[in-house]
């Protein structure tokens, strides 16, 4: 039966086939299980192909006797903590069904939970540090949300067993890439069914579902009952609402439009031009509409061109040109980081006040990222006004909730009026004497004062230019020196210093 209820012409003929694929499946499964010690580690997002497979183990280890299911099999997933907050609190849910079942039945799964780092975070990266949102070219969150924890709880039970085998939800079927991405990793295998990791050493891949089409996959999931409890036909109502006018049938036959293309990620994600998903979710559902915020915030942070944004130096305060003479664009500016934080709490007071109750409590951003947030602020961009707490009482209307700074560390607001007064409405000569007075407050209470010299100069360099377009001279002025002692270091014959002198005169 289909999930409006209709019952399918051809659905016991559907059923014997996919039960053949799905016996077929759990023999190669339970063999590979039995074959050795090494433990799996099942990648589980909570997507189609992700619970497809945790699925197909589950059903084969429950087919096993008890005195068979020796080895342990780690169900992970990676909460970016900036995941889609209907999907979030659906594999959330879903977590807790497998972790109850499994005890209850006496089965080997143990699922785990992974975060990134806090310095890690989307946020504090974004907000704290003014890393621009990420792009193609740049993409700085994938490593540090993704790659980074699933690697660490790998590389963990590898040096603890020796060896793992990751077992993932990838087919052929899903792109032209991702066939020949598995045809080539297969075809340096060792053993049969297992091919080589990509980045993580002991650790082989093994895809029970590598031939299995989009067809297939639902047809397995709406036709024999999630073994953990969770709803399938859920999973397909939540794909079937980020599909576009909710074209997204149960197939019978090839050339229909399918649910395998909808994804879903960070609501944040700008390494894509639209977020048809969240749009599509926002449009098919009335009882959505509180995601709006948040589809609003990610099309601004989605910006292109962003350079009016971002300071003219870079994270280090040195100034790069590109081949057309203008700075490479750095961080995001203190104004723009502010204005990102007031914006997301914003929209955090909306999905308290408006979202689904399953949603309504997830932070979009933590206290524990804001705290960091703030020390970054404070401490390493030496933004002394300490403007966290006022901007979170004034977007949240309740007192900031995190730790006291040191009085002597922090101006208040009539103490960095004064300085911008002093330095004239100049806003590099503000941060220079802003970043001096950090500094003399930071060495104050330490005994050694090592490097306080390199440290000054370094403030010095970094905002001692008159405007953006003086920094852009000077940064040409050395690029055009640079190239002319390196011309002149290549030259074979004598080269006397009078010349070169000379050379460098003109420039």
């Amino acid at each position: 039966m289909s999930p409006d209820g209709c019952i399918l012409d051809d659905q016991r003929p559907r059923s014997e086939a996919i039960g053949k694929m799905v016996d077929a499946a759990l023999e190669e499964i339970r063999a590979l299980y039995l074959s050795d010690e090494i433990p799996w580690i099942v990648g589980y997002s909570g997507g189609k192909d992700s619970t497809a497979t945790l699925q197909l183990v589950w059903e084969a280890l429950v087919g096993l006797d008890p005195d068979q299911r020796t080895k342990i099999v780690y169900v992970i997933t990676n909460d970016t903590l900036v995941e889609n907050p209907m999907v979030a609190s659906w594999v959330i849910q879903s977590h807790k069904k497998i972790k109850e079942s499994a005890t209850r039945t006496n089965l080997p799964i143990l699922p785990h939970m992974l975060h990134p780092e806090l310095s890690d975070t989307f946020w504090v990266n974004l907000i704290g540090r003014g890393y621009p949102a990420p792009r193609p070219r740049f993409r700085w969150c994938t490593e540090r949300l993704k790659i980074g924890p699933s690697d660490k709880f790998v590389t963990n039970v590898v040096s603890k067993h020796g060896e793992a085998i990751f077992v993932l939800g990838t087919r052929r079927a899903e792109s032209s890439a991702r066939a020949h991405s598995m045809n080539r990793y297969a075809a340096m295998s060792k053993r049969e069914l297992l091919s080589p990791s990509a980045s993580l050493a002991n650790c082989s891949v093994y895809s029970p579902i590598r031939n299995w089409t989009n067809n297939d996959v639902w047809a397995f999931l709406l036709l024999q009952e999630n073994p953990w409890g969770h709803d399938n036909e859920e999973l397909f109502e939540l794909y079937q609402g980020a599909t576009p006018d909710r074209e997204c049938p149960f197939q019978l036959e090839t050339g229909l439009p399918s649910c395998g293309d909808s994804r879903f990620g960070c609501w944040v994600c700008t390494l894509v031009d639209k977020d048809r998903s969240l749009q599509a979710m926002i449009q098919n559902d009335e009882d959505l509409k509180w995601m709006s915020p948040l589809l609003e915030l990610r099309d601004e942070l989605n910006t292109r061109p962003d350079s009016h944004w971002r300071d003219f130096r870079r994270m280090s305060g040195a100034v790069q040109l590109l081949s057309d003479g203008r700075p490479v664009p750095g961080p995001y500016t203190q104004v723009v980081r502010e204005g990102w934080l007031k914006k997301l709490l914003k929209a955090q007071t909306w999905l308290r006040d408006n979202a689904a109750e399953a949603v309504r409590h997830r932070d979009l951003i933590t206290l524990e990222e804001l705290e960091l947030i703030r020390k970054i602020w404070v401490f390493e961009k030496h933004e002394i006004e300490d403007s966290l707490p006022r901007i979170y009482e004034e977007t949240i209307g309740q007192p900031y909730p995190g730790v006291r700074i040191d009085d002597n560390v922090v101006f208040g607001q009539e103490e960095i009026d004064v300085l911008r007064q002093v330095a004239g409405g100049d806003t590099l000569h503000f941060e220079l004497c802003r970043d001096l007075l950090a500094l003399e407050s930071g060495y104050r209470t330490t005994v050694r004062r090592a490097r306080i010299y390199d440290t000054l100069e370094g403030a010095f360099a970094k905002s001692f230019y008159a405007d953006e377009q003086d920094a852009t001279d000077r940064a040409m002025s050395f690029k055009k020196l640079t190239a002319a002692v390196e011309s002149a270091r290549q030259i074979k014959d004598d080269y006397s210093l009078d010349d070169l002198l000379s050379a460098l005169s003109d420039l």
